[in-house]
């Protein structure tokens, strides 16, 4: 690890040499709002900390950041920080009026990581330039995580928190039922005739899709190392594209699919047991062990299924980073902040414990913990898939206009699992309509 816990040796300066230059960023409003970029926070030269700094966050989040804040204070007498959960709901507006108006923000913010680069994308100068002091931790990072802190102009703006490694849950008690062994699902391919065979012996789904808002498709476009965008092109319609619509379709066709609406039809047709498999991030694991007691022990935890043999295993669902706006009138204590709670496998690992936040930094996925056995998966260590997992995750393009291309492909995808729709030809379309919206070009082919 190129950083510890309690380590403040990058940051000291701050309170000295660099409290000109950040103050003179708050003058700005630190937004840019007078045409220069927020600057750097600076290299410490090991003086104490002190002051009082304000983070803002939500829901389990808020919790764990209330919870360490406690501890950062205790090592560093003369500092508060004061956690206020903003809810998830507002969060967004108030950042952006925030950012637009320079001023009403915190020291410290939560941001989810494709948010940050739509962030990055819109405010360039919002954020302070953290590249010094946190530029060397990069090795330490998952690195489809870390891909979300750089800015355009290749600044580290903010410190890669938790992350969503994916892999499928599957129901042991079905796949035993119709005879289907889970070491057998190696590619996507496997994982249809497993379905067809789940269904001819059983009469089950295989997985729960939202027929409105569903994002499978990301998920899948990212295991194939992409997103939305390529080189800052729309890239939905590219042969990844269509490999995970036709996927889709083929599931839907196949009388695989059973629908639910939104985030409460997931889990209630989970715990209803409407389908085998659910291709979810890790924090999937805290749902089911909060909301679906009962089914304990009625759940395994694979790899995904590769689109080729060999093939990467995984993708991300989620995450989020920590910034430091450029508002802050005591950034350097704000990343001391940053820095204790992200740079230490031990915190890490007791924010996955109690709040079930998984880690970033990869140091963390070490931790005996992840390799302990879960009671309610029947004893296997299924925090170890998902740790073993994270660093094969493919980092994908993000772009501040992330949000057009979402709604767009949300109403794509369900013509295509709904209305019969070519794939191709649904996301040329779709494709098109992006490139309209933003005035982005297409990717060639």
């Amino acid at each position: 690890m190129s950083t510890r816990p309690g380590r403040r040796a990058v940051l000291a300066t701050g309170l000295a040499a660099g409290a000109t230059a950040a103050l003179a960023g708050c003058a700005t409003g630190g937004t840019g709002t007078k045409g220069g970029p927020a600057p750097e926070v600076k290299k410490d030269d090991g003086k104490k900390l002190s002051g009082s700094i304000t983070v803002w966050s939500w829901d389990v989040a808020a919790k764990a950041l209330k919870r360490l804040a406690a501890d950062f204070q205790q090592k560093n007498p003369g500092t508060t920080v004061t956690v206020r959960d903003i809810g998830y709901d507002s969060a967004y507006d108030k950042i952006t009026v925030g950012l637009k108006s320079g001023s009403g923000l915190p020291d410290v913010l939560t941001v989810e990581g494709p948010r940050m680069v739509t962030y990055m994308g819109n405010f360039p100068q919002g954020f302070y330039d953290l590249t010094k002091l946190a530029g060397p931790s990069e090795k330490d990072f998952d690195k489809a995580s870390w891909k979300t802190v750089v800015n355009p102009q290749g600044k580290v703006v903010a410190l890669p928190w938790d992350i969503g490694p994916c892999a499928t849950f599957y129901r042991g008690d079905y796949f035993r039922a119709a005879g289907i062994k889970p070491e057998s699902i190696a590619t996507w391919d496997d994982y249809v005739k497993a379905g067809e065979q789940l269904k001819k012996r059983t009469g089950r789904k295989m997985l729960i899709l939202d027929s409105v808002e569903d994002s499978t498709f990301a998920m899948l476009l990212q295991q194939q190392g992409q997103h939305f965008y390529v080189d800052g092109k729309v890239a939905v319609d590219s042969p990844e594209g269509v490999k995970a619509a036709t996927l889709l379709k083929t599931l839907a066709d196949k009388g695989l699919v059973d629908y639910q609406k939104g985030w409460d039809g997931l889990v209630t047709g989970t715990k209803e047991g409407k389908a085998a498999t659910e291709s979810s991030a890790a924090w999937w694991m805290g749902t089911l062990t909060a909301d679906a007691p009962e089914l304990k022990g009625k759940f395994g935890v694979m790899p995904m299924p590769a689109f080729t043999a060999g093939g990467v295993r995984t993708s991300n669902r989620g995450g989020s980073v920590l910034a430091v706006p450029g508002q802050s009138k005591h950034p350097e204590l704000a990343y001391a902040f940053v820095q204790f709670l992200l740079t230490s496998a031990p915190n890490q690992v007791s924010m996955l414990k109690q709040e079930g936040l998984f880690p970033a930094y990869l140091p963390a996925l070490a931790d005996p913990y992840l390799s302990s056995p879960q009671e309610y998966f029947g004893g296997q260590a299924a925090l170890k898939v998902f740790a073993d997992l994270a660093p094969s995750t493919p980092p994908v393009e993000y772009t501040k206009d992330g949000a057009k291309a979402t709604e767009i492909m949300f109403s794509t995808i369900s013509g295509i699992l709904l209305r019969d729709k070519d794939p191709k030809q649904a996301l040329e379309s779709a494709a098109a309509q992006i490139a309209a919206a933003t005035g982005r070009q297409r990717i060639a082919g």
